[in-house]
Formats: C-alpha cells, structure tokens, sequence
C-alpha cells in the first residue's frame, strides 16, 4: 500500500522559511522520480518542483531560486525547503510519486 505523509507545514512570516518533508512507503522510492505540487484556494492545483531518479531537478518559475527540492533515498523521504517565503506561497503542499498516489497534504500560510 503506497503512502506518502507531508509534514512540516506552518504559519510563517514573509521573508521566512520552512522545510517540508514527505515520508514515502509502499514503493522502491528510489526508481521515483517525486514531485512537489500546491493548490491554493481558488485555484488548480500546480507543480512547483521535481526531482529525478538522478537527482536533476526543476522549478517552476515563481519558486526559483527561492526553494530546493532534494531527496533521500535511505530515509525514502523527499524535501521541499522553501525560502524567502511570499503571501502568494500560501497554499496546501502535496507530494506526488508521478504513479497516481497523493499525500493528505500540508498547509504553508504566509502571513504577517
């Protein structure tokens, strides 16, 4: 049974940080590529960031050079830190293992 639990969400000031995690199970994480995904109200859910089996990475511009996905094959976690947070990045976060499983999600408010 294929599980992903997000963790690491919070209410934060802008400008501040925060560093999501993902515990995956139920898979061999390290031939997944893992993705992290947000929807904010209102609004479709999109991808914010990738990481490959190899370890290449990709951002979608609004994110760039503000978060770093990274991953950890021995702990079967992927990482989301996010930096210089905006209210615009106020959103729930969910990882995504590209073979149709979803965490619960995790709720990043940016608010002051």
């Amino acid at each position: 049974q294929v599980q992903l639990v997000e963790s690491g969400g919070g209410l934060v000031q802008p400008g501040g940080s925060l560093k999501l995690s993902c515990a995956a199970s139920g898979f061999t994480f390290r031939l997944n590529a893992m993705r992290w995904y947000r929807q904010a109200p209102g609004k479709e859910r999109e991808q914010v960031a990738f990481i490959g089996v190899s370890g290449y990475t990709q951002y979608a511009d609004s994110v760039k050079g503000r978060f770093t996905i990274s991953r950890d094959n021995a702990k079967s976690t992927v990482y989301l830190e996010m930096n210089s947070l905006k209210p615009e990045d106020t959103a729930v976060y969910y990882c995504y293992n590209g073979a149709g499983s979803w965490g619960q999600g995790t709720q990043v408010t940016v608010s002051s």
